[in-house]
């Protein structure tokens, strides 16, 4: 064929820097198969390492080069007039295996990383004949690089994970991604899936999504995906098919349009403190007019320069916990232990409430009834229901017949008696202590002696509510994070009196709300309300004292919040927010708890906070809030944000409210959204010599990376 590559037959050196003795080592399988309508042969390569898919595949250097075996030995059939790669049942690949990433220990070795990927994955696109990737499953990272080498791509429709996460992890997509991708898609393309999606909670392509930008050819149902694709293939070798592709804008404006906005976006996200997405934007900025080679070197140098920061060793450290610490969460009982839950009450009707009960019936399939004062709120939580399921519907998300069963699943009443059936039941009224001891006396009435009592409250003391029980050994807090479908977390909290079977039908609950636990003692607020309220006080302080708004939450980006703490306050609501900050101010001191005047200035004049919908400082905030003549500078602010965060975290450990800082760190991780380039909180606070400072010691052991292995 003219204008072909030559194939790449070099024997793959390894270098003994990367090598690691319990690498699971990825093996790559080749056969020969006939290409339908007596096109010829392929040689189809297979990689597996040989787990269920519960383990997806990656790559470690041992991989790597079982892979560069089979792609040399597929270059080498005779005959062929396609190769393609595969993956096994369910998994396409998911790149380099983290911890190895890990364990590089210097600069050489971190570069010698980059190039050897590109040696690798560079046999596949510098084959002789055409080249196909059939992503049968999850590809991420350098399993979607791997993808991108090839020539033509077909996508499984049941793929549930297709993404460059790079950059949530401190890294950028060194393998060929920063490269091709964006000379395959276009600049802005590649900026969402490289920036966008990596930095938004690790958002992955749907199928569809890959199949309209250009990432993918062609997308086949699973259940004959294989089939398909080897047709689809013949046809393009012989071809009667053209894959169709969008032509890519080149041209300089097209170019910097797109890169404005995704630094636009990195800014808005990292507020200058995370370098892997400035050096993703700098590697796509390049890709217009680089070469392959070009491309890939510099991809080398900045994988080099990112697997040695900082950031990326905390990145590490907090996939690890998501990982892992999530999936076996510290403290919890016997899962033997766990009751079954056959029916669940909600208390409440409210917009808290009705996401509960939403999810509740779509992921354990048991009918919920939710229960509130009047027929009118019940009427409200019920059309929240509803509209919720329509629009699962409307997005294809569920079937008619799922739809239907959930609507069943869930009612409404305004009789107490009607969760007498339930297993469990869980409390989401209005924040008031007295109020959820009432109606908790009189629920626990109606209810079966083994049904479990669980309140969603995010500041009140479990225990008090517990202690009008006759058996408070049957409560325990699950505190969700709003939106509850969307955040991971859930805050499980201990009373003194909470039996172990109580907790683990909490535990068990949670795993069937696909949600990750972290177990807590009954202290005020737990621990992800407490720490943003911590750091929260600093901030309004600042404001109070005379700094802007704007100053304000930019000095505290270092800490990596979700979003700044001013822009959160108009999500949780001032009212809120002063409500958490009392609760916690009465228990803990108003010295580590300041009460700002300008947020009660807020709550006495109604306002929703101090940014409107369009992210300008609403003038009436201005005006309320009344300002110091003292600004603080920046570099202050962050100070006493950190050392806000490193007394509460020091005093959480202290009083055992959880039982170790990765705890902490998972709790902000999932609860929030944190930054992973952080770790959550407390690497950072180690790193910067802030937690010594203010307690005496650190939070981990000296080196993040280690945290990692």
């Amino acid at each position: 064929m003219e204008g072909r590559r030559v194939s790449t037959t070099e024997p793959l050196q390894v270098p003994a820097s990367l090598a690691y003795p319990d690498e699971v080592v990825t093996h790559a399988y080749v056969r020969r198969v006939e290409l339908p309508g007596g096109v010829g042969s392929a040689a189809l390569v297979t990689v597996d390492n040989g787990l269920d898919h519960r383990r997806p595949t990656t790559f470690g250097p041992a991989g790597l080069a079982n892979l560069a075996a089979a792609l040399d030995e597929a270059a080498g059939m005779a005959d062929i007039v396609a190769v393609a790669v595969t993956g096994k049942p369910f998994v396409f690949a998911v790149g380099a295996d983290l911890s190895g990433v890990g364990r590089v220990g210097d600069a050489d070795a971190a570069l010698a990383l980059g190039q050897l990927g590109h040696a690798v994955f560079a046999r596949l696109g510098s084959l002789a004949v055409p080249t196909f990737a059939f992503v049968n499953g999850a590809a991420m990272g350098g399993g979607l690089e791997l993808a991108l080498h090839a020539d033509y791509r077909t996508l499984s429709a049941g793929a549930a994970a297709l993404s460059l996460p790079e950059c949530s992890l401190g890294l950028v997509p060194g393998w060929g991604g920063a490269t091709l991708l964006p000379q395959l898609v276009g600049a802005a393309a590649a900026v969402g899936v490289i920036i966008d999606n990596a930095l938004s909670q690790n958002r992955q392509l749907r199928p569809d999504q890959a199949l309209s930008l250009g990432v993918v050819d062609a997308v086949f149902e699973p259940a004959d995906f294989l089939e398909r694709s080897l047709a689809w293939a013949a046809g393009v070798v012989a071809g009667t098919l053209t894959p169709t592709r969008r032509p890519v804008d080149t041209s300089e404006e097209a170019w910097a349009a797109a890169l404005a906005a995704g630094h636009a976006a990195v800014d808005a996200r990292t507020h200058g403190c995370a370098p892997a997405p400035a050096r993703a934007l700098a590697l796509i900025d390049a890709a217009r007019t680089a070469t392959r080679q070009q491309g890939f070197a510099a991809e080398d140098q900045a994988l080099a320069d990112m697997v040695m920061s900082d950031e990326m060793r905390a990145s590490l450290y907090a996939f690890d916990l998501v990982q892992k610490r999530a999936k076996r969460p510290a403290g919890a009982p016997d899962a033997a232990l766990a009751r079954p839950v056959t029916a669940v009450g909600v208390l409440g009707a409210g917009l808290m409430a009705s996401q509960l009960a939403m999810l509740v019936a779509r992921r354990c399939h048991v009918p919920v009834v939710m229960r509130d004062l009047d027929d009118e709120r019940v009427a409200r939580g019920l059309g929240y229901v509803e509209r919720e399921i329509a629009q699962l519907a409307t997005k294809g998300r569920i079937g008619a017949d799922e739809a239907n069963r959930l609507r069943a699943l869930v009612t409404g009443t305004t009789d107490l008696a009607d969760l007498a059936e339930a297993d469990v039941v869980i409390e989401a009224v209005f924040e008031e202590l007295a109020v959820k001891q009432a109606v908790l006396a009189e629920l626990e009435a109606v209810l079966s002696p083994t049904a479990v009592i669980l309140t969603n409250t995010s500041s009140l003391s479990v225990t008090a509510m517990a202690s009008v029980l006759e058996h408070p050994q049957r409560m325990a807090g699950l505190h969700f994070f709003n939106p509850v479908a969307v955040l991971p977390l859930v805050e499980i909290a201990r009373t003194p009196h909470t039996d172990e079977g109580t907790l683990a039908t909490v535990f068990a609950l949670a795993r069937q709300l696909r949600k990750s636990a972290v177990l807590v003692a009954d202290s005020p607020a737990f621990v992800f309300n407490r720490l943003v309220t911590a750091a929260m006080a600093q901030v309004l302080q600042a404001v109070d004292e005379g700094s802007s708004f704007a100053d304000a939450d930019a000095a505290v980006g270092p800490l990596g919040l979700p979003m700044a703490p001013l822009a959160l306050l108009r999500l949780v609501g001032p009212g809120v927010a002063a409500h958490t900050g009392a609760s916690l101010a009465a228990a803990f001191g108003t010295d580590r708890f300041p009460a700002s005047r300008g947020l009660a200035a807020l709550v006495a004049a109604g306002l929703g906070g101090v940014y409107l919908q369009d992210g300008t400082v609403d003038p009436r905030a201005e005006e309320a809030w009344q300002r110091g003549d003292s600004p603080v500078p920046g570099p202050e602010i962050l100070r006493r944000a950190a050392v806000a965060l490193a007394t509460e975290i020091d005093l959480l450990l202290a009083e055992g409210v959880v039982s170790a800082a990765a705890d902490v760190d998972l709790c902000l991780l999932l609860g929030g959204g944190w930054a992973f380039w952080n770790g959550g909180i407390t690497p950072y606070l180690d790193r910067t010599g802030v937690a010594e400072a203010v307690t005496g010691h650190r939070f981990h052991a000296p080196g993040v990376a280690s945290l990692a292995r």
